[in-house]
């Protein structure tokens, strides 16, 4: 019986281990920007220069904790290596959960979305399945030989170090994001009819004309309409008690330069469009802009549009707009939703009626044959 407990203690720690490490791993670049902003939330400025050797070797940590438990192989280091990861993470995330920097702990990446109060308490029962694990790692029992368990660990250690290369030039293998290709931006900001609204709780400081003393009320209770006796002095900042219905797309808007809202332009045409998605013009690389602006003349030409997105303006937009000679419009758009709708810096979509096409990143950007292609089997597709 204490076996069977055992195995399945070892079987849970390990699964969520690998389960977090592939999740994040897959997507390097995104839980590159998770780290960022936990250090600006956290104002730990001094700790960027580990955020993007920490994007690959914290998922990889995981990945190794979560194999190495599931094939028995180095156990016992395992294991400590495993209750000193959760002695570190556990008390960052109760600070988090009490703090609330971020909204999202990004544990799971993009696959699996919990909030910070969630995440300790996650850590709390892993902590202890890990001190179980640790205290019995002798009495651990395996169903196959050390040799065949050697053989999974390096054909999944060698997997994983190939999916998170492809991903890191690529587009993630597995995309969990809100804007993958077949999803419909439009239907994706929709809020369904009588879904729950946030509920917050307001808080109101009166004073006493009298006693000067100086009392805080809540909702139901402020004396709003006794004026003989209180005066309104201030209101505290509504504090979130219960979150309502968020649908999964929520900040997509197009705006041109004097800040005119364009997004149902595009949201609602049946043109096809392609969306240069650059984040940060000054950041991001300009060796395909001449691939690009070829693709975007034979867009224009086909009767498609050709547009670009970006969160840069005044200086930095000049100045790539001089060096580098888009032949296409740039409107803009949020930072945050752009690094969302593609890793690359720069990206490309294809969409039409609202609904995502295709997704390309900078290493896969097509040529206008293979756009055509392309397009030419999406439409026979809707047919």
């Amino acid at each position: 019986m204490k076996k069977i407990g055992l195995t399945i203690a070892r079987w849970a720690v390990g699964i969520l281990f690998l389960f977090s490490g592939i999740a994040k791993g897959i997507d390097p670049v995104g839980f590159e920007y998770k780290l960022s902003d936990y250090i600006d939330a956290l104002q730990l400025k001094i700790l960027d220069i580990l955020v993007t050797p920490g994007a690959f070797l914290l998922p990889f940590a995981e990945f190794l904790i979560g194999i190495t438990l599931l094939t028995g192989i180095l156990i016992r280091i395992s294991t400590k290596v495993a209750l000193g990861f959760m002695l570190i993470f556990t008390p960052l995330t109760l600070y988090i959960a009490l703090k609330n920097p971020v909204t999202d702990c990004g544990c799971f990446g993009d696959a699996l979305v919990i909030t910070n109060w969630e995440t300790f308490y996650k850590n709390v029962v892993l902590i202890i399945l890990v001190v179980l694990l640790l205290l019995n790692r002798k009495s651990l029992g395996f169903l196959i030989s050390l040799t065949f368990r050697k053989i999974i660990f390096l054909i999944v250690l060698i997997s994983y170090i190939l999916v998170v290369s492809w991903s890191l030039r690529h587009e993630p293998i597995l995309d969990f994001r809100p804007y993958k290709i077949g999803v419909n931006i439009p239907e994706g900001m929709t809020i369904p009819q009588g879904a729950p609204t946030d509920v917050y709780q307001n808080s109101y400081l009166y004073k006493n004309k009298f006693s000067k003393e100086v009392k805080k009320f809540g909702d139901h209770d402020f004396p709003w309409q006794d004026t003989l006796h209180w005066k309104f002095e201030s209101m505290d900042r509504p504090l979130l008690v219960k979150k309502g219905y968020r649908p999964p797309i929520h900040d997509f808007s197009i705006q041109t330069i004097d800040q005119q809202n364009v997004t149902d332009n595009y949201l609602h045409d049946s043109i096809h469009t392609f969306f240069v998605i650059t984040y940060d013009l000054e950041k991001s690389s300009h060796e395909k802009q001449k691939e690009l602006n070829l693709l975007a003349n034979w867009a224009k030409q086909k009767g498609f549009r050709f547009i670009g997105l970006t969160s840069t303006s005044g200086e930095g937009l000049r100045n790539y707009q001089l060096e580098q000679k888009p032949t296409y419009d740039i409107l803009f758009t949020d930072q945050t939703t752009l690094k969302t709708i593609i890793r690359s810096n720069p990206g490309l979509i294809l969409l039409r009626k609202g609904t995502i096409l295709g997704k390309w990143a900078e290493a896969d950007f097509p040529s206008p044959s293979k756009a055509e292609a392309y397009i030419n089997a999406q439409t026979t597709n809707l047919k």
